[in-house]
């Protein structure tokens, strides 16, 4: 769905919400509505005061922003921050704008951003958009049944970490085949790091260079086995003698949800990355992820792992002074954000500039640094708090029912890691043509799909993203039917999916081994647990 039909589809759903809301609802205001806010609570200060008076001057403030009133929330304590009340014709352009920011987040992780500069954006506005949106479908996970994991639970601060490798060898760019993710387990600040080989030498020296700035843990885990994690500390002892590590219990990917739920936020974000600059190059937007990653909220703590890690949330330069939108792109100099900030005091209201307010507010260095180290363990003690209680929750799973579809509707089908590349969308958007026995026949953009599928194998979309005439049209210029790895491969900017799978027994010596011959080194969905010596060359 391109943004112009995306962007009337989104007004049009807000539309039929507000006609269903009463005139007086606080949440939706058109350009009239706004003005006329903005002259009743300018003129609520100015008049002798009335019940009406006192209750607008206690919701509502103005201040003047480049020659242009803005409506905002009344600020009662000094340390509140600017938060703008929203047109509606501005909803849609701020939603687009948060999202592609965050790196096409979800609901909590919308709301958490948006709420600290808006306050009259709400979770249904937030869930009409992410409903519209073409490539969190595509990226989006599907139900499972009867899901339940073994949670780990630590308090502490580098009591333990979680390391995993993503393969990228399918997509290699400039001999880098691997990205390595590492993770605190408390805080869940993650740390990309592109590999070339997964040798424990590499591995140890990319170790290395965190555990030099921010400590090293106690206990380091990896579901990649226990032997890849002694060779990994034995090697880092080799190199900085003073370091001692012990190596966690092996647990089951689906226990260890938290590193491998970080892997696939990696992929996601880095598939869409790839999508947005049109390149193929994904260890340059690694840093990039990393950053989008760690600032976004993470619902298990319930915070962002900046804020965790750091007691603070992560500066982005002008965005976080607090302006508008559409007013940053007017900045071009220091003595622009001067002049907003004058004609702000001007106004009677406190810019949250970052740091400004904190120094009034302390009397020395030592409290302020006192103040910076209690919000940390405060985060972290939270942070644990909701860890238990996300633990409570993800041991009372139950299987989903999937109710019956008609034709016309969106669905999306599950692309099987061996059918997709390293980088592409998780899902396949296609919509029902046909129903019979309770199989339903699909049809992607780029024609139909061979098989038939059940109710548990497609997932329905909330919106009808794609048009059935239109697909059935494209669809008929298709010679023959696709298979599910020939419509993941038309869909994706990566190309075809890279796994070249073995099934040797004695050890991939020789190049009979497929992934040998092709030089590639082997992978986890080579031959099961059996040894192999085709994986450290």
């Amino acid at each position: 769905m391109d943004l112009n039909k995306m962007q009337n589809e989104f007004n049009k759903a807000i539309s039929l919400i507000i006609d269903a809301k009463r005139d007086d609802n606080k949440s939706f205001m058109n350009n009239e509505e706004y003005d006329r806010r903005i002259e009743d609570v300018k003129l609520s200060k100015t008049q002798t005061k009335c019940k009406k008076d006192y209750r607008n001057i206690r919701k509502y403030d103005v201040i003047l922003i480049n020659d242009k009133e803005r409506l905002i929330k009344a600020m009662n304590h000094d340390n509140d921050s600017i938060r703008y009340f929203v047109k509606n014709e501005e909803l849609f352009n701020i939603l687009h704008s948060t999202h592609i920011a965050i790196g096409h987040g979800g609901r909590d992780r919308m709301m958490a951003e948006i709420k600290l500069k808006y306050c009259n954006i709400t979770k249904e506005t937030i869930m009409i958009f992410l409903s519209l949106c073409t490539d969190c479908h595509k990226k989006s996970s599907n139900p499972k049944r009867g899901l339940v994991s073994k949670p780990i639970l630590h308090s502490a601060y580098n009591s333990r970490a979680q390391i995993d490798l993503i393969d990228m060898q399918s997509q290699s760019i400039n001999n880098y085949r691997f990205i390595m993710n590492y993770q605190d387990h408390l805080t869940k600040f993650v740390i990309l790091k592109p590999l070339k080989t997964k040798r424990a030498e590499e591995i140890a020296y990319n170790l290395m260079e965190i555990y030099t700035t921010f400590g090293a843990p106690a206990i380091l885990h990896s579901d990649n086995g226990r032997e890849f994690v002694n060779s990994v500390i034995n090697e880092l002892h080799t190199m900085w003698g003073d370091v001692k590590i012990v190596h966690g219990k092996p647990r089951h990917s689906q226990s260890q949800g938290s590193i491998e739920r970080a892997n696939r936020d990696v992929e996601d974000m880095l598939a869409t990355w790839m999508a947005e600059t049109n390149s193929t190059d994904w260890p340059s937007g690694l840093k990039f992820i990393q950053f989008r990653k760690n600032r976004a909220f993470h619902s298990g703590i319930g915070r962002s792992p900046y804020e965790a890690m750091f007691g603070c949330p992560a500066r982005l330069g002008v965005v976080s002074i607090g302006l508008p939108v559409d007013e940053i792109s007017s900045l071009k100099s220091e003595e622009d954000i001067e002049c907003i900030l004058k004609s702000n005091k001007d106004e009677g209201v406190e810019e949250n500039v970052p740091c400004t307010s904190n120094l009034e507010q302390v009397t020395s260095d030592i409290e302020l640094v006192d103040q910076r180290k209690q919000n940390i363990l405060d985060a972290r003690q939270s942070s644990a708090h909701n860890l238990e209680k996300q633990a409570l929750k993800m041991v009372k799973t139950s299987n989903r029912k999937y109710d019956e579809l008609s034709v016309g509707t969106t669905v999306r089908l599950s692309i099987p890691d061996v059918d997709r590349a390293r980088g592409s969308p998780r899902n396949v958007l296609a919509v029902v043509t046909e129903v019979k026995d309770d199989l339903y026949k699909l049809c992607t953009e780029s024609g139909f799909l061979k098989h038939m599928y059940t109710r548990s194998e497609i997932n329905p979309c909330k919106a009808n993203l794609l048009d059935l005439s239109t697909v059935l049209k494209s669809a008929g210029q298709s010679e023959k039917p696709l298979s599910l790895r020939e419509a993941a491969t038309v869909n994706s900017i990566s190309g075809a999916q890279g796994y070249t799978r073995c099934q040797c027994k004695t050890k991939c010596k020789t190049n009979r081994c497929a992934c040998r011959s092709a030089s590639r080194i082997c992978n986890s969905k080579c031959h099961g647990s059996l040894p192999c010596e085709n994986k450290n060359e």
